[in-house]
């Protein structure tokens, strides 16, 4: 009975719109992004005072020392504080980890094609004049490049996979919120002083004590802010910040009682850890499942269902506030501010039951209003999910702006199983970032360090075989495998550097105390101190993989049409001249991946299994497993245009399939059914750190409720399949090439990009492109 009032309330809400959450969004996009210095400026301060310290100890001072330093400020409408600038979606520098970038990028990334800031002039000059000059010489860039092979090097600059995570912090992980919202701050603060005080030689235990102390602090200094702006605001709003600082000061020692208190400390947690790491995908986890009994709580008390659904509202929008800052080459393959605020919602509990609860349908039902890219939804699906709620997920995706995305669970539990991790934990995952896969509160999983490209490895193999003689097709299978193993390996080494430096340079005491068994061993997670230890490689290019060995196969070793050798020439004139029909024959006469012919996708399935096979073989730097991953993020345009024409009829520098394990852009020509079938025939077990599977349909396929229910069966059907990942556009083609020509009219225009969404109109136009020219389906 309470249920279905809730939802009555709700639905009233919803038509008639929540004045304050409008105005925060609204609030939020006033100005242009602009670079903020104040972190790194805080930042180097007090590395200035801390030469000589270990590398931890001076890390959490420089945390302490941002954190009682920062300009802090609570915006018009805030029921939550916390905010990493004063000035809304700024961008930060971490000069700490790479200082190089933004110097050859200094008067161009105001203007470059993607992601563009602001940099004003008095900050350039404090930056080449001050920041710059420190921190040349000293980064974990320096460290990092310092380690680089020449045969690494080589494989580098031949893009064969591109190292991730060199230029700032990792992030891609989920704290342990349930247990700091179980515990509280002052728990951490006592317990870390009890630990290293038994062991005074451990800094590990003396960092997280200094940040969790400053914590307290950041709270207290909010607590006298709220209670300074309250003088001088009418009743209502007067009433509301003297509350927060209440708030404020009970959370800098007690643990939360209210859903209001618990999302207040959950949101804390997030900025602290930024200010760490200034990492992307500090993501949140099961925030249905660890809220709800707040959320109970609250309402068994009596607070009003409208309240806690503004404060709600209030964390939503928090998180788009958050944007990060990349170089160009960067911007280019994580285009769109992925920030990975990613929340699970559904799932399976510890018996193995559906956990869908009623936070999980308030949590669906307020995105509607929300419409932004953050937080970046996920719905767990399993063979026991509630229709219901299934079909509040449908009418989510109806919304058309990609969110939320699915995951099989049918797909993710047995694949954490295989890697040692225990039935209770890989019941509890979740996902951080875009796509990967992680255990909540237990995972370091370095889940994006490094992009794999299947494509140009066979286009390198292609080369050094162009004048073989007597050549088979199995001959130049099995060269393409030695190559992808010669590779992977290099991959692997090349990781581990980019591990090191991590641990060298840039440890996260705060972040560590809140993953489990780091406490108990003593040690962060840089340096292996998590459950379980990681390292994911994303391997890209499948769909064009096995579309261009199909082609080989049929047109050269069996049909024999001409030569492998005047086939690389082909290739290499970028099939011009008189190779100019030649891409039409390869695009409209041979079968493509993605519409269910078993041939192409046996050689998807075999490759993709060697490349992760392969790559299990290696030790990551924290004693933890490498594992395989089959995504793209926007990558799949400049890794593109690192390979040259190709058997499948790109040409050189075109785009790869999006997405990872998506059929090439306009190749699927037998209906999303026969897309299905065609990915379920992969391993998808194998692809433990992710995968991505895009598919755009028609919005009037999800018209009405029949078309919801169609959906509904459609999506069931994916879980059937053992398919471990799927997202939607649901926006017609018309739409998008309207909104390319007047992009004025489309600001709030979300859209689906890889693991993430982003407004269309921030996108530049080789992406708008690739999303226009996606296969629109039907059901």
């Amino acid at each position: 009975m309470q249920t279905v009032e809730k939802e009555r309330n709700l639905s009233t809400i919803l038509t008639n719109g929540n004045e304050r959450i409008q105005l925060m969004k609204e609030n939020l996009f006033k100005k242009k992004r602009q670079i903020s210095l104040e972190r790194a400026i805080l930042y180097t301060e007090s590395y200035k005072e801390t030469e000589g310290l270990p590398v931890i100890l001076r890390r959490a001072m420089a945390v302490a020392h941002i954190l009682d330093n920062v300009k802090i400020t609570i915006r018009t409408g805030e029921l939550l504080v916390g905010n990493r600038t004063i000035r809304a979606r700024s961008g930060i520098l971490s000069p700490e980890m790479d200082p190089y970038w933004i110097v050859k990028e200094i008067d161009t990334i105001e203007s470059r094609p993607q992601d563009q800031f602001e940099f004003t002039e008095a900050d350039k000059k404090v930056y080449m004049e001050e920041l710059y000059p420190y921190w040349a010489g000293k980064s974990m860039k320096d460290f990092i490049t310092a380690q680089i092979t020449d045969e690494l090097k080589k494989a580098l600059q031949d893009e064969v996979f591109k190292l991730n995570q060199t230029d700032k912090g990792q992030g891609h992980i989920i704290m342990d919120f349930p247990e700091i919202l179980s515990r509280g701050v002052q728990y951490y603060v006592d317990l870390l002083g009890k630990l290293s005080s038994e062991q005074p030689e451990n800094d590990f235990y003396k960092a997280g004590e200094m940040i969790f102390l400053a914590m307290q602090r950041h709270f207290l200094r909010y607590a006298t802010l709220a209670e300074e702006m309250a003088k001088n605001e009418e009743t209502l709003r007067a009433n509301e910040l003297l509350r927060m600082a209440e708030m404020c000061r009970k959370l800098s020692q007690d643990k939360p009682e209210s859903f209001y208190e618990a999302l207040q400390l959950l949101w804390m947690t997030s900025i602290v850890g930024q200010y760490e790491s200034n990492a992307s995908s500090l993501s949140l986890g099961r925030m249905d499942q660890y809220l709800y009994p707040f959320y109970q709580q609250s309402l068994e008390n009596g607070e009003s269902e409208e309240f806690l659904y503004e404060v709600l509202g209030d964390f939503y929008v928090k998180t788009n506030d958050v944007v990060l800052l990349r170089s160009e080459s960067s911007a280019k393959c994580f285009a769109g501010f992925p920030t990975g605020y990613t929340v699970v919602l559904g799932g399976l509990d510890e018996y193995g039951h559906s956990s869908v609860n009623p936070l999980s349908y308030v949590m669906l039902e307020l995105y509607h209003e929300i419409l932004l890219p953050q937080p970046n939804l996920s719905v767990r699906m399993n063979e026991l999910i509630p229709r219901k709620f299934l079909l509040k997920t449908c009418e989510a995706i109806r919304l058309g702006t990609g969110i939320p995305q699915l995951f099989n669970d049918e797909v993710c539990v047995p694949a954490f199983l295989s890697k040692g991790v225990s039935l209770d934990d890989a019941r509890d995952y979740a996902t951080v970032g875009c796509v990967e896969t992680s255990i909540p509160g237990r995972t370091y999983g370095l889940h994006d360090i490094a992009l794999f490209n299947l494509l140009r490895i066979m286009e390198l193999s292609m080369y050094k075989l162009r004048y073989e003689k007597h050549l088979t097709y199995e001959q130049l299978l099995e060269v393409i495998k030695e190559d992808i193993a010669y590779y992977v390996e290099l991959v692997a080494s090349g990781a581990n550097i980019v591990d090191v430096g991590h641990k060298e340079y840039a440890p996260t005491p705060f972040l560590s105390v809140l993953i489990r068994d780091c406490l108990a061993n003593g040690k962060d997670v840089t340096n292996g101190g998590g459950r379980y230890n990681f390292s994911g490689v994303q391997g890209i290019g499948e769909a064009n993989l096995s579309d261009s060995l199909y082609v080989l196969k049929k047109m050269i070793f069996e049909n024999q049409e001409m030569s492998f050798s005047e086939f690389v020439n082909a290739m290499e004139s970028n099939f011009d001249g008189k190779y100019s029909d030649l891409p039409t024959h390869l695009i409209q006469d041979f079968d493509k991946y993605g519409n269910d012919n078993d041939e192409v996708d046996e050689i998807a399935m075999k490759l993709f299994r060697h490349y992760a096979k392969e790559l299990e073989k290696y030790t990551n730097a924290r004693g933890g497993q490498f594992i395989a991953g089959a995504y793209t993020v926007s990558a799949h345009i400049p890794l593109g245009e690192a390979v040259g024409a190709t058997p499948d009829g790109r040409k050189a520098r075109e785009q790869l399939a999006d997405g990872g394990l998506s059929p090439m852009v306009a190749r699927d020509r037998l209906g999303p059914t026969a897309v299905l079938k065609s990915v379920s025939k992969l391993d998808n077990y194998l692809t433990v750190n992710g995968s991505l599977l895009n598919l755009k349909f028609q919005p009037n396929t999800l018209v009405g409720q029949a078309g919801l229910n169609k959906f509904a069966d459609f999506l069931m059907a994916f879980t059937k399949l053992k398919i471990q990942h799927v997202q939607f556009n649901v926006q017609s083609k018309a739409t998008l090439l309207d909104a390319q020509k007047y992009p004025e009219k489309y600001g709030g225009l979300l859209v689906r990009v890889a693991g993430y969404s982003a407004f269309f109109v921030d996108l530049n136009k080789q992406i708008q492109d690739d999303i226009i020219a996606r296969v629109e389906h039907e059901l």
